[in-house]
Formats: structure tokens, sequence, C-alpha cells
């Protein structure tokens, strides 16, 4: 378990800072909108054009994007259950949740897991979307912070792990070559 006492006080104050700007009503529609599209409406709608519009390498983009999301999905559940980690919101004074979480803990964040994951594979199949999906990744993982949701360490630690689980998933996947 990850204690919140444990935490870096650079973590727990850039939270706070963070949550507090997203008090301002404005801020936090904007991130809670860019939050709930993370939830997988906006993820599911990009594999569905790739399968739909993208012939057989939008279709092949779309499993490849399926399969690494199967895999995210189960790593984060597992690491969710290990840390234990409760949610900012829970545990530090002045954080407020904006947004209901969608579970209990904390560590690490699945939307920036999938959000980095899921775009480092549409864009090894489709380059020229990396002006769309990379802020909207950044955004999404800003989001989780100052949604009152996540710590800024677990960003960054879903950030890490999603740019190796998509790495990865490039290197194992179909013809391990989707930039031909």
């Amino acid at each position: 378990m990850i204690a919140p006492s444990s935490l870096p006080g650079f973590d727990r104050r850039l939270c706070v800072v963070a949550n507090r700007w997203g008090a301002r009503r404005v801020v936090g529609v904007f991130f809670g909108a860019i939050s709930r599209l993370g939830d997988g409406a906006f993820w599911y709608a990009l594999m569905l054009a790739f399968a739909l519009l993208g012939g057989m390498r939008g279709a092949q983009a779309a499993l490849h994007m399926l399969a690494t999301g199967a895999v995210a999905l189960a790593l984060y559940r597992g690491l969710k259950r290990w840390a234990r980690r409760p949610r900012p919101f829970r545990a530090c004074d002045g954080v407020v949740a904006h947004v209901p979480p969608l579970d209990e803990f904390s560590f690490p964040s699945g939307h920036t897991l999938h959000a980095v994951s899921f775009s480092i594979v549409a864009l090894a199949y489709f380059p020229a979307l990396a002006a769309l999906l990379l802020p909207f990744t950044a955004l999404i993982a800003a989001s989780r912070v100052v949604l009152g949701l996540h710590y800024p360490s677990d960003v960054l630690a879903a950030s890490v792990l999603g740019i190796g689980l998509g790495s990865l998933s490039l290197w194992l996947g179909p013809g391990s070559t989707p930039f031909a």
C-alpha cells in the first residue's frame, strides 16, 4: 500500500494547487468534459473510425488498440488492488473531487494509462493524428489531477506504464512493423 503520508510534499502541493485551479467553473467544466471523453467514448469512436474508414490498416490499428486496452485494463486493476492508495480528495486537506471517481483508489491513473498506450498505438498506424492525440492525451492526464482524482505521481507512473505497454505492443504486435 502506498500511504498518503509517504508522498513527497511536492506531489501533494501540486495536487492541491491544480485542484484549486479546477474549482473555477470554466476550468472544472472543461477538464470534466475532457476526463469524460477519456472514460472511453473518444477512444472507442476513434477505433470505430479506424475500422470503418481506414481500410485493412485501420482495422488492424483498431484491433491492436483493443488488445492493448485489454492488457492496460488488467494491469491497471491489478496495480490498484496492490497499491490501494487513497484518492487525493480523501487524503489531502483542501482537495475536492470535482467529478465522481470511477473506482476507489488512486494509483495508477487508468485514464492516463489508456490514453498514452492508445495514442502510441494509434500514432504508429496514423502519425498524422499526432496534432490531435498528443494534446488530448496530455489534457486527459492533467484533468485527473485538476479534478482531484489523482496525484501527479499517479499520472506520471501511468504515463510511463502507458509508454512501456504501447511500445511493447508495437514490438510484439501484428507483423511487428506498424510503420511500414
